[in-house]
């Protein structure tokens, strides 16, 4: 029987009729290649932040659980129209849901984890010679609730289904594979042949939009190897696999708009989590000094902001600075970048060139990251790119 293979397309992808028709192309000629084809995408173009913003239209700080009934079904559209685009040229298709497939998660509505896959539904459609579309991003809990797994959650549908099929899992987008960085910001940017895990997921967590970090944290558990290839380009790919190895080098810059950074007392910081984990609000780093908690906080499934900020105020004693206005964040992640102190300097002074000095700064074996102004972003990772990446690779031998 023809090994079974995972496509998943994101909403650039699938962004218009058009695009759906040429996605069924592939599809259609990969199946006339041999494979059994699980396909997972994603909703069209900006059909979730559309949603949203109609939500927040009806209600300042909507539900969680209705927001995740709401969001869903973006993908669901796109799920559907995919499948009548395959039938439309012969090839016999099936669209399910998250739920459909078997996805079963945790109850956390917007930030759920997948706990376990039974695609059994799958599993008979593909045996019977149909492919399969899957609406990404969702799945049910064990209560039965529809739930959502966080922003660029379909790459991580696509890796559990592959896990569960032991299936092969490519995920196509708008670029050809994992840069070192943003093509559109920096034109100089190359393509990585492969990365590590560990970086990819670093990469994935500072901003890169290429991969969900969720993604590749469960490929790494499962040991499938991501092929992160272009929709509608050639044969070009980043593999991701393996570990982080020698020489030592800077793997890519990132960046990430739609932060918060909190500094609180210390004392403060178990009921700061627990307000946050009730919101929905994951931090992404936790700084502790003697006196103060620094909390670095992405917003991009935070719905509610201002009443998020106010019950903080309220609740936590002593003085809490929080900063959402205009915040950002610039990363380098590679290899190495904790033998000394080099990637901090050039971090520092590529802000300070740009008349920018961070709001918190943080630093492990993997990556360096500055909050910062938002606005200045672009520059910062050019300036970082040029001086660390440059047109060829860079070792990071020298002083520290």
């Amino acid at each position: 029987m023809a090994s079974v293979v995972v496509h998943k397309y994101g909403g650039s992808s699938v962004a218009d009729v058009e695009k759906i028709r040429r996605v069924a192309e592939r599809i259609a000629a990969a199946r006339a290649g041999g494979s059994r084809l699980c396909v997972v995408v994603s909703a069209m173009g900006d059909a979730t932040d559309d949603l949203l913003a109609l939500a927040k239209r009806v209600s300042p700080a909507p539900p969680r659980r209705e927001l995740d009934m709401l969001l869903t079904a973006g993908e669901r559209i796109s799920m559907a129209l995919l499948s009548m685009a395959l039938d439309a040229i012969g090839v016999p298709a099936v669209s399910f849901t998250g739920s459909q497939s078997g996805i079963i998660t945790t109850d956390d509505h917007a930030t759920a984890r997948i706990l376990e896959v039974r695609p059994y539904r799958v599993e008979e459609a593909l045996a019977a010679g149909k492919v399969v579309i899957v609406a990404g991003y969702q799945g049910m809990s064990r209560r039965k609730e529809v739930t959502t797994l966080g922003r660029g959650g379909s790459d991580t549908t696509a890796v559990a289904l592959a896990a569960a099929l032991g299936a092969d899992c490519e995920i196509y987008s708008d670029v050809a594979g994992v840069f070192t960085a943003d093509p559109r910001v920096v034109p100089a940017a190359r393509r990585l042949d492969r990365i590590s895990y560990d970086e990819m997921q670093e990469l994935g967590a500072a901003g890169a939009k290429v991969l969900n970090a969720q993604a590749v944290e469960l490929a790494k558990e499962q040991g499938i190897a991501i092929h992160a290839r272009s929709t509608f380009g050639g044969p070009e790919e980043t593999v991701v696999a393996g570990v982080a190895g020698r020489p030592q080098r800077v793997a890519g810059v990132a960046s990430q708009p739609d932060l918060a950074v909190a500094v609180i007392e210390v004392g403060a910081l178990p009921r700061a989590l627990t307000i946050l984990e009730g919101a929905g609000a994951l931090a992404s780093e936790i700084a502790l000094s003697r006196d103060v908690a620094t909390i670095a906080l992405p917003l991009e499934n935070v719905h509610a902001l201002p009443a998020l900020e106010a019950q903080l105020r309220a609740e936590l004693p002593g003085d809490t600075r929080f900063v959402a206005e205009s915040v950002g964040a610039v990363s380098v992640v590679g290899t190495g970048l904790g033998a000394g102190y080099r990637i901090l300097r050039e971090v520092m002074a590529a802000l300070e060139a740009l008349g920018e000095r961070p709001i918190a700064l943080f630093s492990s074996a993997l990556r360096v990251t500055a909050y910062c102004d938002a606005r200045v972003l672009p520059d910062a990772v050019r300036r970082l790119h040029e001086t660390l990446v440059g047109p060829a690779p860079k070792p990071l031998a020298g002083p520290a």
